[in-house]
């Protein structure tokens, strides 16, 4: 049943040539429970709009979960702390009346902040053209059924291809690392057919390229799992660094 309730925001805010940032405190009142908290933000910034003030800027797009463009950390978890959750799909109903909430963008050397909530996630699109993608040449379009796939390998393909490059498991790790979201790209193009000529060339690559932007390297925390809105498995650090091995040995 929808209610309303009450919240106390504290907000990074940061302009966009500012070295330095600090939290402002901002009042939401009488917030839909159905609303997400990206609605709960615009209606935070039309009152500040409406007053004279400065609106927060935060990423959006799709809002559906979809596109990975929103993302922040709320009172310290990337997204929030609901499971599975992206922020847009973030229900104001997971709050309580009178709580306070701490929103802060990706915290990441790799992540400049622009301003406020909105960070430079450019990094993670270097990493992709770096060898993300198929680009052997194949000739015309083959019969579907004429590269046999096995089911147990399409499916971990599917579960790896689910990555949205949201940047949550970056902002996430102790060590600002990137290699849940380079494993799922590389993990599900290793383990197809098509992707498994240029498997050795992807690997070196594209792990060059992360490090070269400036990310960390892996812990095993395991809270860039535990942070995904999509849920991909650390598994597929393990099948990254077999791949990375193994390409450095050709």
């Amino acid at each position: 049943m929808s209610r309303t309730i009450n919240l106390t925001l504290l907000v990074w805010r940061q302009g966009k040539q500012s070295p330095k940032g600090s939290f402002e405190t901002f009042q939401a009142r009488d917030i839909d429970t159905d609303s997400s908290f990206l609605e709960m933000l615009d209606t935070v910034n039309e009152k500040i709009s409406l007053n004279g003030g400065e609106p927060i800027a935060f990423d959006h797009d799709c809002r559906e979960g979809i596109c990975g463009a929103c993302g922040a950390m709320v009172n310290g978890r990337a997204h929030g702390h609901e499971k599975g959750t992206t922020l847009c799909q973030l229900h104001m109903r997971h709050f309580n009346d009178g709580d306070t909430v701490v929103i802060e963008p990706w915290r990441a050397r790799a992540f400049k902040v622009i301003k406020d909530l909105v960070v430079d996630r450019s990094a993670l699109d270097k990493i992709m053209a770096a060898g993300g993608y198929i680009s052997v040449n194949t000739g015309g379009a083959q019969d579907a059924n004429s590269l046999p796939v096995p089911a147990d390998d399409a499916e971990k393909a599917m579960d790896a291809a689910q990555c949205i490059g949201c940047g949550a498991c970056v902002a996430a790790c102790p060590n600002a690392s990137a290699m849940l979201f380079v494993s799922a790209k590389i993990s599900h193009l290793a383990l197809l057919p098509q992707g498994r000529p240029e498997a050795a060339r992807r690997a070196l690559a594209m792990v060059r390229e992360m490090d070269a932007c400036g990310f960390g390297n892996c812990g095993n925390e395991r809270e860039c799992e535990a942070e995904c809105p999509k849920e991909i498995s650390i598994i597929n650090i393990a099948r990254l660094n077999r791949e990375f091995i193994k390409s450095s040995l050709i």
